[in-house]
């Protein structure tokens, strides 16, 4: 099993930042690709950002030139810088990671249990 632990979100006012990270802890052989997911009630989650296990990266276009994602392999954490905030950015931003329990064994994806981004005036 993988435990995902999010960490770092706010109350912030438009245009500030805030940078949430996300530890992965468990038993797994490896973490493959890693990703930020949105939320806000009554919509469905929708990706923010991801990264693979070789760093690649993809965004999406609301959050391209604002939010940089970044993980730590050796730490097994997971980052999202958020600068220039917006309001539309509100939400519960959740964590996920691909990962292998075992060599042989298939990739399963995990959540954490999301953090709380609030931008206002």
């Amino acid at each position: 099993q993988v435990q995902l632990v999010e960490s770092g979100g706010g109350l912030v006012q438009p245009g500030e930042s805030l940078r949430p990270s996300c530890a992965a802890s468990g038993r797994f052989f490896r973490i493959n690709a890693m990703g930020w997911y949105r939320q806000t009630p009554g919509e469905q989650r929708e990706s923010v950002a991801t990264i693979s296990s070789d760093g690649s990266t993809n965004y999406a276009d609301s959050v391209k030139g604002r939010f940089t994602i970044s993980r730590d392999n050796a730490k097994n954490t997971l980052y999202l810088q958020m600068n220039s905030l917006k309001p539309e950015d509100t939400a519960v931003y959740y964590c996920n990671a691909n990962a292998r329990r075992s060599p042989l064994a298939g990739i399963m994806g995990y959540w954490g249990q999301g953090t709380q981004v609030t931008v206002s005036s």
